[in-house]
């Protein structure tokens, strides 16, 4: 197994890395009342102090009371922030930079039956959960304006605590995929429409964020084919209808593009070896990060109905020939540095026999 390319030192959107390894994020809800605690802290920390290039965070919820439906979900506003600077200088002062992800779920409930706002109405493009499936209330026009200047104040939090970037979290039926997707999106306004006119909600929230920020603070992107309430969606057919959705977005700001998809080995669209992160790079010229089973034999799915996820570092040598060819900048590693915050430095030193597998029983517990 070659994993040279993977643990070399490289430079994203500005950033100087000593590796291409991103600790993917992955909510957690560890964070009592929406503030992370010193398990939280140190739970980030282990990781960096392993090894790991970037720390991505679990989704936070940005200054919007339908934002996230659990209270243990960490916050990105109020009380909240001051944990964050601390994490935040912890992660970088042992040589990982530290991005925040900001997250709305919209009109999305799968994660628990206990908001912490159970009087807020939850918001969406259509109010529809799914083809089919009604929740929540559309968005007005005065809502979506608010929405989008809650984005910009957590990119400019992010900036104000020290972090490295920030990434807004577009992907997996989301708020902001609703927007995207034409089954949750049937607005007949400027926000509904063909699939350009779908963008405007995300193309506004990056513009904001960008001029919050400046021009020299990395934005990332994550968006995905896939829906949390559909795994067989696709928002683009072909390539060329990935050029029309991605365009927009780099004009907007999107410095990195991290592309979600359940196994990073499979091709995109049939005829190229081309992943889901390779298409956007060749497409866009922007950097990507890729993502989806990393180190291990599956995929997220199928971990989670099972318990299990075996243990695949030979799928690591598969990284080696796409990140040789160009294909994507950075890696994400998701369930496989959860169970196992030292992943990093056993895989990089080759003792790959002393890796932890993934169980359902890691989600109970910050390792």
């Amino acid at each position: 197994m070659s994993t040279s390319l993977l643990f070399a030192p490289t430079t994203v959107a500005g950033l100087s890395l000593r590796n291409r390894v991103v600790m993917s994020p992955m909510t957690r809800r560890f964070s009592p009342g929406g503030v992370p605690d010193q398990a939280v802290a140190d739970y980030y920390r282990r990781r960096a102090e392993a090894g790991v290039g970037v720390i991505i965070t679990e989704g936070v919820a940005i200054d919007h009371p339908a934002a996230v439906d659990h209270a243990d979900i960490p916050n990105f506003h109020g009380p909240a922030l001051d944990q964050w600077k601390t994490i935040a200088a912890s992660v970088t002062s042992v040589g990982a930079a530290f991005i925040p992800q900001l997250w709305h779920i919209g009109g999305h409930r799968s994660l628990t039956a206990a908001p912490p706002n159970a009087g807020a109405p939850s918001i969406s493009p259509s109010g529809v959960y799914r083809p089919g499936k009604a929740f929540g209330t559309p968005a007005t026009e005065a809502e979506i304006e608010a929405v989008i200047q809650v984005y910009a104040q957590g990119a400019r939090d992010a900036a104000a605590i020290g972090a490295s970037g920030v990434e807004i979290h577009g992907a997996h039926g989301y708020l902001i995929d609703q927007f995207f997707w034409s089954a949750t999106n049937q607005r007949s306004d400027r926000y509904g429409g063909d699939m350009i006119e779908r963008l405007r909600f995300a193309i506004e929230v990056i513009k904001a964020c960008r001029a919050a920020v400046g021009p020299n603070f990395p934005i990332f992107f994550r968006y995905s084919q896939f829906k949390q309430v559909d795994y067989t969606a696709r928002l683009c057919q072909s390539p060329d209808e990935l050029a029309a959705f991605l365009q927009p977005l780099v004009d907007a700001g999107v410095d990195v593009f991290d592309c979600s998809q359940r196994r990073f080995w499979e091709p995109e669209f049939e005829g190229s070896p081309l992943n889901l992160a390779g298409w956007t790079k060749t497409l866009t010229g922007k950097p990507t990060m890729t993502v989806g089973s990393v180190g291990l034999d599956g995929d997220v799915v199928a971990s989670l109905r099972e318990g299990v996820d075996v243990i695949n570092a030979s799928s690591l040598d598969k990284l080696d020939v796409m990140l040789d060819r160009g294909d994507f900048d950075l890696v994400g590693v998701g369930r496989a540095l959860l169970a196992d915050p030292r992943w990093v430095e056993k895989v990089r030193d080759g003792e790959t026999d002393g890796l932890v597998g993934f169980t359902r029983a890691a989600l109970e517990t910050l390792v």
